[in-house]
This record gives C-alpha cells, sequence and structure tokens, in this order.
C-alpha cells in the first residue's frame, strides 16, 4: 500500500534559515522540504483521485490564510524522540480547523488521539542532552517567517523515504 500524507508547505522568502538548523537536527532534511503536517502517514486502499476528491469537497470553503512561525519550543517523547519544533505564531486557528475537518471525516481511522500543535519540526535527536544542546542553537534564531498559504499538498513516501508530491489543492 502507498503511505501518504497531508501537509503545507510554507514558501517563506527566509527559507534559507530553517534549512540551515534542519539540516544540523532534522534527519529528514534532506528528504522532504519544510512542512505542517495535518495528517500524519497513513496507508489505505484509496487511489490518488479518490483523495483528490476528498479534499476537494472537505476543503471547498476554506479560503487562503496568512501563516507565521517564529520561535522555536521542544518536546521529549517516548514514541516518537526528542523533537524540536518552530512554532506557528499566526494562522494556527486556521490549520487546526483544517485538520479537524479531515480527521472527522474519512481520515478518522487513522488518527492516533494525540493532541494537535501546529508546528515545522526542525530537529529530532537520540537524547535530551542532544535536544536540550539543537534548541539553545537554534533559539539563536530570532527570525520571524511569514507567508500566505495557498494550497494543502499530499505526499507520497517513497520507498527511500523521499517526499513526493501526489495532489495540490489549492485554496480560494
Amino acid at each position: 500500500m502507498i503511505t501518504r500524507t497531508i501537509m503545507i508547505f510554507p514558501e517563506f522568502e527566509n527559507i534559507g534559515s530553517i534549512d540551515k538548523i534542519r539540516s544540523k537536527y532534522d534527519p529528514l532534511a534532506d528528504l522532504v522540504r519544510p512542512h505542517i503536517t495535518l495528517v500524519f502517514p497513513f496507508e489505505s486502499g484509496m487511489t490518488d483521485d479518490e483523495v483528490r476528491e476528498i479534499l476537494e469537497k472537505r476543503l471547498e470553503d476554506t479560503i487562503q490564510f496568512d501563516l507565521t512561525l517564529q520561535g522555536f519550543s521542544k518536546q521529549i517523547d517516548e514514541k516518537f524522540g526528542n523533537l524540536l519544533f518552530l512554532n506557528v505564531t499566526k494562522g494556527n486557528d486556521e490549520i487546526v480547523k483544517i485538520h479537524d475537518i479531515l480527521y472527522a471525516n474519512e481520515f478518522m481511522r487513522f488518527n492516533l488521539g494525540y493532541p494537535y500543535i501546529p508546528h515545522i519540526t526542525v530537529g529530532k535527536t537520540k537524547t535530551v542532552d542532544e535536544l536540550n544542546a539543537a534548541y539553545e542553537d537554534a533559539s539563536s534564531c530570532n527570525e520571524v517567517f511569514s507567508t500566505t498559504v495557498t494550497k494543502i499538498s499530499v505526499e507520497m513516501i517513497g520507498e527511500h523515504e523521499e517526499s513526493i508530491i501526489i495532489i495540490e489543492k489549492e485554496l480560494k
């Protein structure tokens, strides 16, 4: 079965600063662009056309919105690892709404039940000490990252964990 993920790939003028941090601390930095996950990786028998139809139907009234990220936070999680996040400061409500719409319907069975907090993951470390060091380093970046979200993307995760964009839903 195909593994897919539904995401926002923000396009910031200063994205190079995010890439620099990710290149140091995120093992997926070379495989997938900076993103905000809306529906976490799932496997289903749905075709790409069926997924596209779901997005068109469920997000037909979703309009473009402004997005701003700034500042970092960290999360220690036994299941998912030690994670470093770039925080959403504007657009959070819109992202949560999209996430909730998708998980309330056809993707409900893939919901793992964890609290959802929109962010861009910029690091994953093996130890808490490494996470603390990464947090200190990243926190020296006080840049503001702003853009307008104009589309929702579906990626297929390739056999080498690479990101392959298969669907893009343009927002009004």
